[in-house]
């Protein structure tokens, strides 16, 4: 898959199916709207064409979330689809001030040659989130383009969106975030050096930049580890270490049985179980205590899950 950066790296097209949106989770729902998309790129003979923002608009308006995917995995997980090109826009102020037909006739027109659109029932676009799939419908016979509105997913009832996944998450339900994943949750990236504090005390620990500001889990967890195709079991937190007085977000997984150097290779961390919330400890030795606990709780789950 061609990944764009910018519109200005965008060689006008002469057509394609595309869809639009922030796509965190690449969700159940979004799948629905992904697999069509590539379904009729591919009756048309036409290149598919995913939309999406290097900033999110919230983001930008000051009302960031968390994101569920980092950009590596969101991007991965659009390939594994079979979309053909994926528009990375970042959204400041120049583009928060489009208005919704620029947006279409510059954007969708000239730049992507759009032949046929998919959007979901809540798509909204533009300046103030002026326009709608009314707006877009009316413009698309204009410009002779078709379109297509794509019906939210409901599981039992729920519709499925990336907000009611964070809720899950940080709730530290993960067999209902799987079901609306359509897979584990998980968090992937480049192990790298730490401050070594885990392995003066018996811990050794593999640290992974999240690479976000605010993280969908926040706490102690059981979790499984990938590293080139083989999975092994461990306990990972996620938080900003109060105890030893930290002020950045890491991700620290102690992985049970292992000891291979991992520096600079990706590994990815699958969620299973949460263990309890982040806390501060009194004293270094209450936090090896409770890492012990934490260890053997989770070694307790895994093996109950093999029982």
């Amino acid at each position: 898959m061609e990944l764009i950066r910018g519109l200005h790296n965008l060689k006008s097209l002469s057509g394609c199916v595309l869809t639009i949106g922030n796509f965190d989770g690449v969700h159940v729902g979004h799948q629905e709207i992904l697999k069509k998309l590539v379904k009729k790129a591919k009756e048309l003979g036409l290149p598919s064409l995913v939309i999406s923002f290097s900033v999110t608009p919230e983001t930008f308006f000051g009302r960031p979330k968390a994101r569920i995917n980092n950009f590596r995995d969101k991007h991965l997980l659009l390939e594994s689809l079979g979309v053909d090109k994926h528009l990375l826009i970042r959204f400041n102020k120049s583009f928060s001030e489009l208005k919704a037909a620029d947006f279409v006739n510059k954007v969708l027109v000239e730049k992507t040659g759009v032949r046929y659109c998919l959007v979901g029932d809540d798509f909204r676009f533009g300046k103030g989130r002026e326009g709608d799939f009314s707006m877009l419908k009316q413009m698309s016979l204009e410009h002779n383009f078709e379109l297509q509105k794509i019906k939210g997913v409901s599981i039992e009832g729920l519709r499925v969106s990336s907000s009611e996944i964070r809720n899950m998450l940080s709730k530290g339900d993960f067999k209902s975030a799987e079901i609306f994943l359509g897979r584990p949750f998980s968090i992937s990236g480049k192990v790298a050096h730490g401050d070594q504090i885990g392995r003066t005390i018996g811990f050794p620990t593999a640290n992974i930049g999240i690479k976000r500001k605010l993280s969908p889990v926040l706490g102690v967890y059981s979790v499984n580890i990938v590293h080139n195709s083989d999975t092994y079991a461990g306990v990972c937190n996620v938080g900003r270490r109060p105890t030893l007085g930290g002020t950045k977000t890491l991700l620290e997984v102690f992985i049970f049985d292992f000891d291979q150097e991992i520096y600079s290779e990706y590994v990815k961390v699958i969620f299973r179980q949460k263990c309890r919330d982040e806390i501060k400890f009194g004293s270094f030795d209450e936090l090896k205590e409770q890492i012990q606990k934490d260890v053997e709780k989770s070694k307790f789950f895994f093996k109950a899950k093999k029982d």
